[in-house]
């Protein structure tokens, strides 16, 4: 699971997804954790046709049924093995409410050492993440207010050998029963495949990334 990752510069963003923002300034966390203010990257929902928006909301998915935008437990990862069936993210996945998260890096923990040792992840040509995302839209029903919010996907990585490496081990459990968990990088060619595609497109589109992907090493 991913909890810390820092967001790409206004520019970089407007370059490499072609969004011209609404506002000049950036406007969410420098770093972003659970229930922080982020940007992510939709289908645009005034337009008929298709194009991309630049949104800015919760990291941690608000579901229909919440009381609250801050809810008491985490919705910021989803393990994209239980879209189709989890209460919080069933009725995005199915409406096809996929965004972009874009990440200039990520944080993991390694805990070979001992102890928790940060390693951070980028990419090795250099330009930002688009990582794969549900995003969702809640009203407070006693305020009237409108709260963006989104999620960051990730699948099973046991058999990976650089993300496997990542996260505090389970004593209890064989190497490939860990269930340790990687984000989901979007290559750029699959950008509008994700955003636009049908249900069966975006199923394609989950599947873990190569070691060539990532450049990593610790903080």
């Amino acid at each position: 699971m991913c909890n810390r990752y820092t967001p790409p510069e206004v520019a970089d963003i407007e370059r490499e997804w072609s969004i011209t923002s609404r506002n000049p300034v950036r406007w969410w966390d420098q770093t972003l954790f659970p229930r922080g203010k982020g940007p992510f990257i939709r289908r645009a929902r005034d337009d008929a046709g298709y194009s991309r928006e630049l949104i800015v909301g919760q990291w941690g998915l608000i579901p229909w049924f919440a009381n609250e935008p801050k809810l008491k437990y985490p919705t910021n990862n989803a393990r994209s093995e239980e879209l189709e069936a989890k209460a919080s993210y069933k009725h995005p996945w199915a409406r096809g409410q996929r965004c972009i998260i874009p990440a200039a890096d990520f944080d993991e923990p390694n805990w070979e050492s001992g102890k928790n040792v940060w390693w951070r992840f980028r990419r090795p040509d250099g330009r930002p993440w688009g990582l794969a995302g549900l995003w969702n839209t809640w009203t407070d029903k006693t305020t009237g207010e409108v709260h963006e919010s989104y999620t960051m996907l990730t699948i099973n990585a046991d058999a990976h050998p650089l993300m496997s490496r990542m996260h505090k081990p389970d004593p209890k459990l064989g190497a490939d029963a860990q269930d340790k968990r990687s984000v989901i990088p979007l290559d750029p060619a699959d950008y509008d495949q994700w955003l636009a595609g049908t249900l069966e497109d975006a199923k394609g589109l989950l599947r873990l990334a190569g070691v060539d992907a990532f450049v990593g090493a610790s903080v």
